[in-house]
């Protein structure tokens, strides 16, 4: 059973994003939130904070162990941008982009083996 979590408009951008998403893309839930408490990453707390919301979605609305669940699938989107504009040189306007992201966590309980 596949469980999904998403985190929306983010203020931190999908480069940043993944970059910590690949460092705990297949792990079980309770080894990725360890891995994320260490690395020094203001996106760590985002993606922490939507793996935690898929396993208390997965134990609530399923009744699933959270010591079984694996994330199967997370990736980060882009989100709308807001754009500024600042002075330039010779009356020009330079735009400035500030980007965001969409954030999905899927997780699922883990296959047993032998059992």
């Amino acid at each position: 059973m596949e469980v999904r979590a998403q985190a929306k408009d983010t203020g931190t951008s999908p480069r940043k994003v993944r970059l910590v998403i690949d460092l705990v893309r297949g792990k079980k839930v309770d080894e990725a939130l360890d891995t994320l408490r260490f690395v020094p990453s203001p996106a760590a707390k985002i993606v922490s904070g939507a793996i935690k919301s898929a396993a208390a979605n997965a134990e609530k609305n399923y009744n699933l162990p959270s010591a079984e669940l694996k994330i199967s699938k997370i990736f980060a989107d882009g989100a709308p941008m807001m754009k500024r504009y600042r002075p330039k040189s010779r009356g020009r306007a330079g735009s400035i982009h500030k980007r965001s992201s969409h954030l999905t966590v899927i997780v699922t309980e883990q296959e047993r083996y032998g059992t």
